[in-house]
């Protein structure tokens, strides 16, 4: 693109795409590298109950889609790449994509978090074949079958509770007693028949035969007995990564790698901007990011106007 933007965004959850839509309606013509995942974590999110405007709920995915129409409607281009490197140190930002080459006056990085997983032996072969991070993309494949959840957030009772409606019955794997979810989702999947509490215990093995996942090994926290359980599939809801390794050179970051923001989204870097749960341990909820795309988007109104 020889072209300088005026606006580069890369990522495309809630915070992503809201920026987008600000900064298009300001007249910036801004443009969106989706990544890998376009949509963020909503698109492996159900139901959105608490998004305003939406009486009864709406699909992440298709709370992603309509929000991707909307940006693209006030004037937004979207780019199907991933940003793998970049160069924030000018007044002209870089980014290379492969091997092209995008420069831009302003960048917003709302690129999110990743999944993780428990890292234990294989699992890189078995994702996919029995073992997964994201209920309601797999989830179907397990219909009338038994399933695990490991984890104790709100995304391990979301997921327990998605993956219920199909499975006829999910084992709640926790390492702790107690939870990190709301009140609310832990009664909701607790109060559920199929879904069965494990915890405290924690996973010592992943059970795999020729055609994938079998079975899951735990070990009791207070007792340190290890119980083999025959599971079709385990999904791992631990957890996310924050996707901030290509950007660290020229943004601040917390110990678990969060970019550190100040007046509101603005990095140590003038003109980088950064928005949603990619500077967001506390909250990360979808009204959130998407709160923080607006004041990243205004953000880079304003310096542009001051260059």
């Amino acid at each position: 693109m020889s072209a300088t933007l005026n606006v580069a965004i890369v990522g495309t959850g809630p915070a992503g795409l809201t920026a987008a839509i600000y900064a298009a309606r300001a007249g910036f013509n801004p443009v969106i590298f989706t990544g890998l995942l376009h949509g963020g974590q909503l698109t492996t999110t159900t139901e959105v109950e608490n998004y305003p405007g939406f009486e009864h709920g709406i699909e992440g995915p298709k709370l992603m889609e309509a929000m991707t129409k909307q940006a693209e409607r006030v004037g937004t281009k979207l780019i199907h790449e991933e940003i793998t490197k970049v160069d924030l140190s000018g007044p002209v930002k870089k980014l290379w994509s492969d091997n092209k080459e995008y420069h831009s006056h302003t960048v917003i990085i709302s690129t999110g978090a990743t999944a993780l997983t428990l890292g234990l032996p294989g699992e890189a072969d078995l994702m996919g074949r029995g073992l997964s991070t994201c209920a309601t993309c797999d989830g179907f494949f397990y219909k009338g079958k038994k399933v695990a959840v490991v984890g104790g957030g709100d995304s391990a009772m979301e997921e327990s509770t998605y993956l219920a409606k199909l499975c006829k019955e999910v084992v709640l794997i926790h390492r702790r007693p107690d939870f990190k979810a709301s009140k609310i989702m832990v009664e909701r999947a607790l109060q559920n028949p199929v879904i069965k509490l494990k915890a405290p215990y924690t996973v010592a093995e992943t059970l795999s035969g020729p055609l994938g996942i079998n079975g899951i090994a735990i070990k009791s926290v207070e007792t340190g007995v290890v119980e083999k359980i025959e599971v079709d599939g385990i999904f791992y809801a631990i957890g996310h990564r924050p996707n901030s390794v290509v950007f660290k050179d020229y943004v601040d970051r917390d110990a678990a790698g969060y970019i550190k923001v100040k007046n509101f989204t603005e990095t140590r870097t003038p003109g980088v901007f950064a928005a949603g749960d990619i500077a967001d341990p506390h909250f990360r909820q979808a009204i959130t990011a998407a709160g923080m795309g607006c004041q990243a988007a205004i953000q880079a109104q304003h310096y542009l106007q001051h260059l």
